[in-house]
């Protein structure tokens, strides 16, 4: 069984750069918002490039903690839902704007509710939902980062940067109580030593687990 927090220094970033780049995208965020018209084009400039990487390196902990979309059910008499159908890929929803009229792969159907949704394989879509008072489906619209920006603005990276920070730290809180646990069991480890026994590889002999 591979460890869960193996080598995640080589998928996300620090939580200094995450609180770093929080900061920035609220700053901007406010910036954009008091001043729409003057600095829209000038503080999105260059965006898209960043929204895309973030999403490069976001991808393995969006196969962790995102969920399963219902793709298409059922409607019961009292217009909820039963016997879903699941998107296989794990996806992680960043925003909410207002729908608009008709799907972009069937045109006679019009659009109840539309989300920006970031994919475990790195990719943005729009996650259109269509219903009749006896089923529901929905189709994945694929966005660019460009699109994304356009559509949902500066939100989304503010909300994929909180995402992964709430993620950080919980994981950053369970490694701290599991280190608390591991002392409590075995005790404290003597200088230029790890606390607890070494554990046997898969040969059998004493060392480092191996992975």
């Amino acid at each position: 069984m591979s460890d869960p927090f193996q080598d995640r220094e080589n998928w996300v970033v620090s939580m200094d750069e995450i609180e770093k780049g929080f900061d920035l995208i609220f700053a901007q965020i406010e910036e954009l918002e008091a001043k729409k018209d003057e600095k829209a084009g000038q503080i999105l400039e260059g965006k898209a490039k960043l929204l895309a990487k973030m999403a490069e390196t976001s991808s393995p902990v969006v196969a962790r903690i995102g969920m399963n979309m219902v793709n298409r059910a059922k409607i019961d008499s009292k217009g909820e839902p039963y016997n879903p159908e699941y998107y296989q890929k794990k996806m992680l929803v960043l925003g909410k704007t207002e729908p608009v009229t008709f799907r972009p792969d069937d045109m006679s159907k019009a659009v109840a509710d539309q989300f920006c949704v970031l994919s475990e394989e790195g990719k943005f879509y729009e996650l259109m939902y269509s219903s009749s008072p006896i089923f529901m489906d929905s189709y994945l619209n694929p966005l660019t980062p460009d699109q994304v920006l356009d559509i949902y603005g500066l939100e989304i990276m503010f909300m994929l940067y909180r995402a992964m920070r709430d993620y950080m730290e919980a994981n950053r809180d369970l490694v701290d109580a599991l280190g608390k646990v591991i002392v409590f069991v075995f005790g404290e480890p003597a200088a230029g030593e790890t606390a607890g026994p070494s554990l046997p590889t898969e040969g059998g002999k004493d060392g480092s687990v191996s992975r």
